[in-house]
């Protein structure tokens, strides 16, 4: 038990997803595949509790989720969702803005900057979050959540709106980034060549609706 970060047993949301056993191990990139509609994403947010089963359990580090509190779960098990949420404001304004709300100290401008980088951004601090793309909104999103630190971070396709080339750049830097802070890693995704270039545990989640 001590390599598994989540087990879950006769888990099902809502009386309409059921999903097999399944173990989350620690220590290496976690990838979780399969169609649209099986669960992926609603999998992540039962992990840290946005969600609540209707029957069957999640384990964190040995532990049932509903014995831990929930804001905490929260700060330490750390989702990224497809649904980018930026202020309407500039880069170092939503840093201020995020971390206020957690009741942080805001980081320094090299901080910020260097997780920018990670996202392989290269943008003055005071840009504005509205004139970026897409895929440059998801990546500042993505800096913002990376620079708590938390004990886990869940990517729920992380690179859904960038090429080939900048997809996998980005994943290279944030699981080099994840390594040297111990942060674990779960990725859902369904880039097929991002799963090819990186090393890791493939889930696969089949369609199971009832």
């Amino acid at each position: 038990m001590n390599n598994i970060l989540f087990q879950t047993e006769n888990l099902n949301y809502n009386n309409m997803i059921d999903f097999a056993d399944l173990k989350i191990e620690k220590g290496k990139v976690n990838f979780i595949i399969g169609e649209s509609g099986c669960g992926k994403s609603t999998l992540l947010r039962l992990f840290n509790a946005f969600l609540s089963p209707a029957r069957g359990s999640v384990r964190y580090n040995g532990q049932l989720l509903e014995e831990f509190d929930t804001l905490k779960l929260r700060k330490e098990v750390s989702l990224v969702a497809q649904e980018v949420f930026l202020f309407d404001a500039s880069i170092s304004d939503n840093f201020k803005q995020f971390y206020e709300y957690r009741e942080l100290d805001v980081p320094s401008d090299e901080i910020i900057s260097k997780m920018l980088k990670v996202c392989c951004l290269d943008f003055p601090l005071d840009k504005d979050c509205t004139s970026m793309s897409g895929g440059e909104r998801q990546r500042v999103y993505t800096a913002i959540f990376l620079s708590f630190n938390p004990k886990v971070i869940m990517l729920d396709e992380p690179t859904s709106a960038l090429d080939e080339k900048n997809s996998i750049s980005v994943i290279s830097n944030i699981l080099e980034y994840c390594k040297e802070n111990n942060i674990e890693v779960i990725i859902v995704t369904h880039d097929m060549a991002v799963r090819q270039q990186f090393d890791g545990n493939i889930i696969s989640l089949e369609r199971c609706v009832q």
